[in-house]
């Protein structure tokens, strides 16, 4: 009897001691606990995107220009539309260029090369990479940009648009109203009181030498879409290049990447995600703090941070334009000392298509990317060390947790069908994203 009791002792004694140890958390479990510690709601379902038709849900909408189905149907033909590319500065380059020249849905709505042309450009290449400068333009008259162009996903979380973020009356620009229309005559469309899409797109269509106009509008066949998608607005102002840009701003905020693993898994499938995935994941939001500057829905940042990369022109690629004042970043808008070489905390989903990352392009994969911010440091010597962002220090992230924090990046936040947000054809009938002759034998068009 003794000795039973005991034996019944030690087993107490010892099933109590395994209670008090500490559990094992497994990997989803560690993951969910710090995504909600990062959570400004303390839930993981804040970080998950709406469908593309909820327009009840989505965020960040000009509460002048209601997302309705007739504006974005609208919007996304225009975007496509090379016949509106009428203002080319060589005549015989009329209707050869689009929106999404420099947007292709298919390298996740970025160009296919380092630096975007639009009008004298020519060629497509493989998804936009073949694109060069037309013989018959001089470098400096080409429609291109000192700066990587953004891509047009997730801009439903962008309240100020372009790298330096100069379009836009409210969000960061809310206190800037005193350089509106300054260093960019065009910033003085703020006044308006516009969202970031819809200052920005107004721009866009002026800069890439497009035209809206009603005789055109009628040409084309989309008098009636207008018609349709913008009744309130009298006749006499429907058929401008504002409302067009109001189309594509509601087409811009339907654009997610919702489908991509990371997206299915905060909703709830713990398979969406493999074990490397789940670890870089918990890496982001843990060790190496890329949540710090990328919290949001689509991983973007409301702030500007000066990393010190290369600009464009630093590379050594064939580059045009880049004088255009775009190296200064955040301080070529605000005109203030301490804003200069800050450029936006850009979204993170879809980076698997892209050719080329930050704002000059000085890095072609994402492994060098997450190995420059591992190692912090500045490539950029036109960027003193005391303009660096303070944030930007090493990560002390081994190579296995690089391997896993780029694998979350290139894969877990990978949306492979973005497809379904191109349109089958445009109304003038022309091809796109390009139509001139190079592009149209490229693309197998016509």
């Amino acid at each position: 009897m003794v000795s039973r009791l005991l034996f019944v002792s030690m087993l107490a004694l010892v099933l109590g001691a395994c209670n008090n140890e500490p559990k094992v958390i497994e990997e989803d479990d560690e993951l969910n606990i710090l995504i909600k510690k990062h959570s400004p709601t303390k839930s993981a379902d804040w970080y998950i995107m709406p469908e593309s038709n909820d327009f009840a849900n989505i965020p960040n909408q000009d509460p002048t220009n209601k997302i309705t189905a007739a504006k974005v149907e609208l919007g996304k033909l225009l975007f496509f539309e090379t016949g509106i590319g009428i203002n080319s500065l060589n005549p015989e380059l009329r209707e050869t260029y689009s929106c999404s020249t420099c947007h292709i849905p298919e390298k996740s709505f970025t160009p296919g090369r380092f630096q975007g042309i639009a009008d004298g450009g020519m060629g497509f290449g493989h998804l936009g990479d073949g694109r060069l400068k037309n013989p018959a333009y001089q470098g400096t008259e080409v429609d291109a940009q000192g700066a990587r162009p953004l891509p047009t996903i997730n801009l439903a979380y962008v309240k100020n648009a372009l790298w330096n973020g100069a379009f836009g009356a409210n969000g960061m620009n809310a206190s800037f109203k005193d350089v509106f229309g300054k260093a960019d005559p065009l910033t003085d469309i703020n006044f308006k009181g516009l969202e970031g899409l819809e200052a920005n797109n107004h721009r866009a269509l002026i800069v890439h030498r497009q035209e809206i106009k009603k005789e055109l509008m009628d040409y084309l066949g989309y008098t009636p879409m207008f018609d349709a998608a913008f009744p309130d607005v009298p006749a006499a102002e429907r058929y401008t290049l504002q409302i067009a840009a109001n189309a594509i701003a509601s087409y811009f905020r339907t654009i997610y990447t919702n489908q991509a693993p990371f997206q299915r898994w905060l909703k709830g499938d713990e398979s969406a995600l493999s074990e490397a995935q789940k670890r870089g994941a918990t890496l982001f939001y843990g060790k190496a703090g890329c949540i710090n500057c990328h919290n949001s829905p689509s991983f973007n940042g409301q702030r500007f941070a000066a990393l010190g990369v290369k600009d464009l022109d630093q590379n050594g690629y064939e580059v045009f334009k880049t004088s255009d004042g775009r190296a200064k970043g955040r301080g070529g808008f605000t005109l203030r000392d301490e804003d200069l070489y800050k450029f936006k905390v850009p979204q993170l989903y879809n980076l698997k298509d892209v050719s080329h990352y930050f704002h000059g392009a000085s890095k072609t994969n994402l492994k060098a990317v997450v190995q420059y911010f591992n190692h912090a440091i500045p490539e950029n010597e036109r960027v003193e060390k005391g303009r660096i962002d303070p944030l930007f220090i090493p990560l002390g992230l081994t190579d296995q947790e690089v391997d896993d924090l780029t694998e979350f990046l290139t894969n877990g936040l990978y949306d492979p069908n973005l497809i379904r947000y191109k349109p089958s054809q445009v109304m003038s009938g022309n091809c796109f994203p390009n139509n001139d002759l190079t592009s149209q034998l490229d693309m197998g068009c016509k």
